[in-house]
């Protein structure tokens, strides 16, 4: 089999290609609303990275392989005209997916302590770099939300519950990994 170029040349001149062949600016709200969630799976593929070689992550690690899949998934729909997305058959995030992940954040928050504060993005490097995820995620849903009332498109299924529940599991999954990686959690101190 020949491999394929990474080059084309064929966005040089500022144009890139949908799913169904169409053309449109790269500055095209669409194409900055998937690029960002390419952005997002790159933070997740990095904090991915963070745990990796600790054993007691796997769980967790299998589940961010899963997040990434999905966000890919919700990037295909999004770089398809809606109706166009139908005759490729791009995959949806299912709600059974939603749920998946709404027992991951319960079983991880079963075992921190209740908040009482608010807490500042940091401690280990790979909970620092969830907290990077948790943002990018509500980045996303926010630009999504803008972009389906500046189109009135429909929206892939599932993805506006998907993009809010996966902000509420990276919070939770940076504190947890604080926990289980020993790097604490800084709580927020008001300077009056």
């Amino acid at each position: 089999m020949k491999k394929s170029k990474i080059y084309t040349r064929t966005g040089d001149l500022g144009e890139t290609g949908l799913v169904s062949g169409n053309r449109t600016l790269k500055s095209d709200s669409r194409i900055d609303l998937y690029g960002d969630l390419d952005e997002l799976n790159s933070r997740v593929g990095v904090s991915a990275a963070y745990l990796a070689e600790d054993l007691q992550m796997q769980k967790v690690l299998d589940f961010l392989h899963h997040i990434q899949s999905a966000l890919f998934d919700l990037g295909s729909n999004l770089a398809c005209e809606v109706e166009n997305r139908q005759n490729y058959k791009l995959p949806q995030i299912p709600a059974e997916f939603i749920l998946d992940m709404e027992q991951e954040i319960d079983r991880m928050d079963s075992e921190l302590e209740p908040l009482k504060n608010f807490i500042l993005p940091g401690g280990s490097l790979a909970s620092a770099s969830l907290h990077l995820c948790r943002t990018g995620a509500r980045s996303v849903e926010r630009k999504l939300i803008a972009y389906h009332h500046a189109t009135k498109e429909a929206l892939p299924e599932n993805s506006l519950t998907f993009l809010n529940r996966l902000s509420d599991y990276f919070f939770v999954l940076a504190r947890y990994v604080n926990l289980k990686q020993g790097g604490g959690e800084i709580y927020w101190q008001s300077k009056k």
